[in-house]
């Protein structure tokens, strides 16, 4: 038999900090963050609008969605 209360079990993360993706900002957010998805997971891009398309850098994982950054660039040698 299910038990439903206190604890709830998530899936794994798909996404973990320090790693970078490219991604292109489909929604934005209430609070006026860019909004993407990796493999469904929710990753807020703050300073970033629809449409953007983008390397991040993911800075924080929390239970339903992360954090992520513009990465930097690296200059070709």
């Amino acid at each position: 038999m299910a038990r439903f209360g206190r604890f709830r079990r998530f899936p794994p993360k798909p996404v973990k900090v320090g790693e970078h993706y490219g991604v292109e900002i489909t929604e934005v957010g209430a609070r006026g963050d860019g909004i993407a998805r990796v493999k469904n997971f929710v990753i807020f891009v703050p300073g970033t609008k629809k449409g953007d398309k983008l390397r991040i850098e993911i800075k924080e994982v929390r239970t339903r969605f992360a954090i992520g950054e513009r990465a930097e660039e690296k200059p070709e040698s």
